[in-house]
């Protein structure tokens, strides 16, 4: 099965690189530098002569408050939609399966029971936005694919809040974090395995979310990083933080369509202190 990895110098790239490479399964690996999936002509071209059979793909704009202005509001949109788009029509042209991961944001976060993948999405960022797009393009072009909405991704490969909170600890004794946004934290480990699961274990085609299991909130999720250091956290409201794009107040995804297939998932405190003794 030849197979192609996009965005594979990013985080999740990364880590789906190395689970292939684990499982001796090879794969060709391309960053914007190889290939620009903006550039409809360069996917088409791609795609014709290495004739991959599986993509997936890990391109993605994923500065959420840039994207609320320009520049990063275009690039946002050339990325995460006509990107998409591009790669959606090069691979159903060719016979190609396609796994898009997406995101919690597509939902504005009012619901208080956990989102099913049929929920009406409501978007209220930018991104968030892009990213339903994206969702659709594939929808819509897409005679095999799977789409899976994630949230709160950390791992190793790349900027995340486990790394942020780690780094402030070295430096401050007491840490406010926002304690009224609630979703459920996802390691690009797990994500990754998801992913290369659907495809090798010919998972009906369709929309799944994925994260680890159970959630909390940013407060609580920074109490479980710096568990064993000697630093205060204080659980404050959202407000204190102002940020460009808005967040979802409860993005907590149902994941009962991803367990049904047969996939096994961590706790997001077991997959976290896996993680941390990993890069230790």
């Amino acid at each position: 099965m030849k197979i192609l990895v996009t965005g594979a110098g990013g985080q999740l790239g990364t880590e789906l690189c190395r689970l292939l490479d684990e499982n001796k399964i090879t794969y060709m690996a391309t960053g914007s530098a190889q290939l620009d999936i903006t550039d409809s002509k360069q996917v088409d071209s791609f795609f014709a002569r290495e004739q991959p059979e599986v993509v997936y793909d890990c391109a993605a704009f994923t500065a959420v408050d840039a994207a609320e202005e320009e520049p990063g509001r275009t690039i946002n949109q050339a990325v995460n939609v006509q990107g998409t788009q591009n790669l959606a029509t090069a691979a159903e042209k060719i016979g190609a399966t396609l796994v898009y991961v997406s995101t919690d944001y597509v939902f504005d976060g009012t619901n208080q029971a956990d989102y099913l993948e049929g929920d009406t999405p409501n978007p209220r960022n930018e991104y968030g936005r892009a990213k339903l797009a994206g969702e659709r393009v594939v929808q819509a072009t897409m005679t095999k694919a799977y789409i899976v909405r994630t949230s709160w991704v950390f791992g190793e490969y790349g900027k995340n809040f486990v790394y942020t909170m780690q780094n402030l600890a070295k430096t401050h004794r007491e840490l406010n974090v926002v304690n009224d946004q609630v979703g459920r934290p996802t390691w690009t480990r797990t994500l990754a395995e998801f992913m290369l699961y659907c495809v090798t274990e010919k998972v009906a085609y369709g929309l799944y979310q994925l994260s680890n299991e159970g959630s909390c909130s940013w407060y609580e999720f920074a109490g479980e990083i710096l568990r064993n250091q000697d630093v205060k956290i204080n659980a404050v409201e959202s407000t204190q933080f102002p940020q460009k794009a808005y967040r979802p107040r409860h993005s907590v995804m149902s994941l009962a369509k991803a367990e049904a297939t047969g996939f096994q998932l961590m706790q997001w405190q077991d997959a976290l202190h896996e993680f941390q003794e990993q890069i230790k």
